[in-house]
C-alpha cells in the first residue's frame, strides 16, 4: 500500500506498528477514513485504540507503518499534516494557568489563523461550547466537563480538515453533547472529517456513519456502520466479535433476597 491517496480519503494507516516492551499494542493496523465521513473507532480497554490516534497524529512514533492525512506523511512531512489536525487527545494537558478566551486565542496564534479573524472564532466557539460564564475564569478552575469542552474548541480554533476526537463526550452535560453533535455533523456534511474514540456504541450508532472495531492491537471489522454491525445492534455485533461477555448473577451474598 502507497501513501498516494484517491480524492476521497483523508486519512490512510498502512501497517501502524507499536510495542512496549515484549507488549504489543498495535499489530498492523490497515485502514482508509473516507473525507467527510465521521469514524468511530471502538474497542475494549486495552485496545490500542489511544495508542493509533497518537501515532495518526503524531504524538507517537510509531515502530513500523505510516499515516497520510490528505496524501501527506504524518511523520515525513509533519509540520503541514499537523496543520491540518484538530486533536483532542487522551490525558494531553492544556496551558490551564491562561483563562479559557485566552488559551483559544492562544491556541488560534499557534496555527496562524489570521489576526482579524481571531475574536470572532473565539467567540462563536465559546458561545457554542456555552463557556461563556466561564470565560473569563483560568481553566485549572474548570469542572472536567468545562475543560474537555474548551480542549475541543481548541481542536476546532483553526477549522482542520481532520478532528481526531478520543472520548469526546466524557463529562459533558447532555445539552452540550447535542450541540457538539450538531456542529459535527455540520462539520462533516461541508467535507469535513471526524475519527471519534468512544465506548459509547449507542453514540458512535448514532453519530458516526463509518466505524472499525479494535482489540489486542488488530483490526476486527472496518466499514460503515451498517455492514459492519450486519442487522445487529452495534452492541451486539461488538460483543461478538471481541468476546468475553459472561453471563452471572452474581455472588449469593449480593443477591436482596
Amino acid at each position: 500500500m502507497t501513501g498516494k491517496l484517491s480524492g476521497d480519503i483523508a486519512l490512510r494507516i498502512s501497517g501502524l506498528v507499536k510495542q512496549f516492551g515484549e507488549n504489543v499494542v498495535v499489530s498492523g493496523i490497515d485502514l482508509d477514513v473516507p473525507t467527510g465521513s465521521c469514524y468511530g473507532l471502538v474497542g475494549p480497554n486495552g485496545a490500542g485504540k489511544t495508542t493509533t490516534l497518537s501515532m495518526v497524529t503524531g504524538l507517537l512514533r510509531p515502530d513500523a507503518g505510516a499515516a497520510w492525512i490528505h496524501g501527506i506523511d504524518v511523520w515525513q512531512d509533519p509540520v503541514p499534516a499537523k496543520a491540518m489536525i484538530g486533536n483532542l487527545a487522551d490525558g494531553v494537558r492544556l496551558f490551564d494557568r491562561l483563562t479559557g478566551e485566552q488559551l483559544l486565542t492562544y491556541t488560534a496564534m499557534i496555527f496562524s489563523v489570521p489576526r482579524e479573524e481571531i475574536p470572532q472564532r473565539v467567540a462563536d466557539l465559546i458561545a457554542m461550547m456555552d463557556l461563556g460564564a466561564a470565560a473569563g475564569k483560568m481553566v485549572t478552575d474548570y469542572s472536567a466537563g468545562m475543560t474537555k469542552k474548551i480542549a475541543l474548541a481548541c481542536a476546532l480554533v483553526h477549522a482542520p480538515k481532520l478532528l481526531v476526537l478520543d472520548e469526546p463526550f466524557e463529562s459533558v452535560d447532555p445539552v452540550s453533547a447535542a450541540n457538539i453533535e450538531d456542529v459535527l455533523r455540520s462539520y462533516t456534511a461541508s467535507g469535513g472529517t471526524v475519527i471519534v474514540s468512544s465506548h459509547s456504541m449507542d453514540l458512535v450508532q448514532r453519530l458516526c456513519d463509518h466505524v472499525a472495531i479494535i482489540a489486542a492491537g488488530r483490526l476486527l471489522a472496518s466499514g460503515t456502520v451498517d455492514d459492519v454491525r450486519a442487522g445487529e445492534t452495534l452492541q451486539e455485533r461488538f460483543l461478538s466479535l471481541v468476546g468475553g461477555r459472561h453471563t452471572s448473577e452474581g455472588p449469593a451474598w449480593l443477591r436482596q433476597s
